[in-house]
């Protein structure tokens, strides 16, 4: 029994040592579906590294544009007040000649047309006295041919006229000197001035006559002014008599003499009837004779003769009281008057000759102003008759040296107007901007020319940019853009070449990677896998400027250097990519 027990273990035993074996055989013949999978798929990629780079990053505006020579800008001849009409033209430059600065551009019956540097154009002769920045041009263009002028203040002295002189005549040329009419002017100019001097003279004369006129119109009128205040002194007693009269009804006077007239005719009256009384007495007596009669007749006729006598007498002396009266009132009335005439006549003698002063003073006036003025511009005439510079003999050109565009004036002609048209040496290029680049270009921006296929290669700078689309030739969805061209190795004008404009730029050589190289962390920070020692690992970035396919990046943790190397992609071995 327990031997049985015993084989039937060890029968399972040998049936379990040989399930393991095979299990064991089997394990080493069977493939797992994913072992399958993985033996069978591609290889896996391997990284594509590039370097870290260290450069200067910039992002730029690409355009096209043709060269040209400066804008043209003509050349006028302004006419001279100095001369009578406009010359003719003698002889004129070439085209595409080349115009310095003091060279004769041509020449105009007989006189030369110099050209200097300058943005104020010619517009007036030039002579002594005259002031301006045409004038402190002239000076400095002087100054830079050698022929120093004086001060550069703008003012044509006589050190500016000397410096002409010579610019003249160093270069063959006679100085503007002064011109007949000119002299003429002086000389009439000088008798002005001493018609105005003798008559300034003679004005100071008459004003002197008059202030004595005033002192004399002024000793007469106190004069009669004393005298009537003295005659209405000596009337004080008719002018009391005068006010007591105007107070009393009838004056006393007249009263008295009324009195004394009733008095001696009342005596006379007496006298008649004493008389009349006499003859009756002697007419009523039969003694008296006839002779006594006869003589109280003749009494009595005498004592009413007398009576009568008084009575007239009476009247004539209550009249002349009357009148005596009235005539002391006059005299008061008179003497007042006669006062205030003497006052009146004596203000309106001394006021005359105050107003033939007054005018006496104003002829001085005049006679001064007119004397100072012409002095004035008698001096200014005499200072203009140095050497001057005729407006039609001198033009300013803002930059130089010019080139001649195009003569557009013939010999013979009159020097009047346009007679030229020149462009500047330097070379500008004229280009356009789509809306939405403009507002990033300014003027003063450096620029970058090149043209591969003529080996062109040169800088700029942007020179203008137009405010306003459709302008100076371009089509309303363009502005227009000048580029003014700094040096060329080659001649550029008429070429059609690519410019390039840098807008964004960082300050100097940064890190930069590929744009490729960089990813996103779940966090979502920036990051490049970098290559350290032939193990990748993971850099936080902060990414900067992005241009020309790279990006500025600045380690946040870990390290970047220069030529180190930062995976951009992956390529499968089989096919390279």
């Amino acid at each position: 029994m327990a031997s049985g027990r015993v084989k039937a273990l060890l029968g399972l035993l040998a049936i379990v040592t040989a399930a393991t074996v095979g299990a064991g055989i089997a394990s080493f013949s069977i493939e797992s579906p994913a072992e399958v999978a993985a033996r069978t798929g591609p290889p896996a990629p391997s990284p594509i590294l590039v370097p870290v780079e260290h450069r200067v990053l910039s992002s730029d505006v690409v355009t096209r544009g043709t060269a040209r020579f400066g804008l043209p800008q003509p050349l006028s001849i302004v006419p001279s007040s100095l001369k009578p009409a406009p010359g003719l033209i003698a002889t004129m430059p070439l085209r595409n000649a080349t115009i310095e600065e003091g060279q004769v551009v041509l020449t105009v019956s007989g006189r030369p047309l110099f050209v200097l540097a300058g943005k104020v154009p010619a517009y007036r002769d030039l002579a002594l006295g005259i002031a301006g920045d045409d004038v402190r041009q002239l000076e400095e263009g002087l100054a830079r041919l050698g022929f120093y002028p004086g001060l550069l203040d703008g003012v044509y002295d006589q050190r500016t006229s000397e410096a002409v002189a010579t610019w003249y005549t160093s270069r063959g040329w006679e100085p503007f000197g002064p011109t007949r009419e000119q002299l003429a002017a002086v000389r009439a100019l000088e008798r002005d001035w001493g018609d105005a001097m003798r008559n300034r003279v003679a004005a100071a004369a008459a004003s002197a006559t008059a202030a004595q006129a005033v002192a004399a119109a002024r000793a007469a009128a106190e004069q009669n002014t004393r005298a009537a205040a003295l005659e209405l002194t000596a009337r004080a007693g008719d002018r009391r008599l005068a006010m007591q009269l105007h107070e009393q009804d009838v004056p006393l006077r007249i009263k008295s003499e009324r009195a004394r007239a009733g008095h001696a005719t009342a005596a006379a009256a007496a006298d008649v009837a004493a008389k009349i009384a006499d003859r009756a007495l002697i007419a009523l007596d039969p003694r008296q004779p006839e002779t006594a009669r006869l003589n109280a007749e003749r009494q009595l006729e005498v004592a009413r003769a007398a009576k009568r006598k008084t009575e007239i007498e009476g009247e004539m002396a209550i009249q002349l009281a009357e009148r005596e009266v009235q005539m002391t009132a006059e005299r008061a009335r008179l003497a007042e008057a006669g006062l205030r005439s003497a006052q009146l006549e004596g203000a309106r003698a001394v006021r005359a000759a105050l107003d033939a002063q007054r005018v006496a003073d104003f002829d001085v006036k005049l006679t001064t102003e007119r004397a100072e003025r012409l002095a004035a511009e008698l001096e200014q005439a005499r200072r203009r008759l140095g050497v001057q510079v005729p407006a039609d003999e001198i033009v300013f050109i803002p930059t130089l040296p010019v080139r001649v565009e195009e003569v557009t004036a013939r010999v013979g002609a009159q020097a009047a107007g346009t007679v030229l048209t020149v462009t500047d040496n330097q070379v500008s290029i004229d280009s356009a901007l789509p809306l939405d680049v403009a507002p990033l270009v300014k003027p003063g921006m450096r620029v970058s020319i090149d043209e591969r296929a003529l080996g062109i290669k040169a800088l700029g700078m942007v020179q203008t940019v137009a405010s306003t689309p459709g302008t100076r030739g371009v089509d309303g969805f363009h502005f227009y853009l000048e580029i003014r061209v700094d040096q060329a190795p080659v001649r550029l004008e008429g070429f059609s070449v690519r410019l390039t404009i840098p807008i964004e730029s960082t300050s100097g050589a940064v890190l930069a990677v590929p744009v490729s190289a960089l990813s996103l962390a779940a966090d979502g920070s920036s990051r490049v896998q970098a290559d350290r020692n032939g193990t990748l690992e993971y850099v936080t970035v902060t990414p900067g400027l992005s241009a020309g396919g790279y990006v500025e990046v600045t380690p946040v943790d870990g390290n970047l250097e220069p030529g180190q190397l930062v995976v951009t992609g992956y390529k499968n071995p089989e096919n390279g990519t």
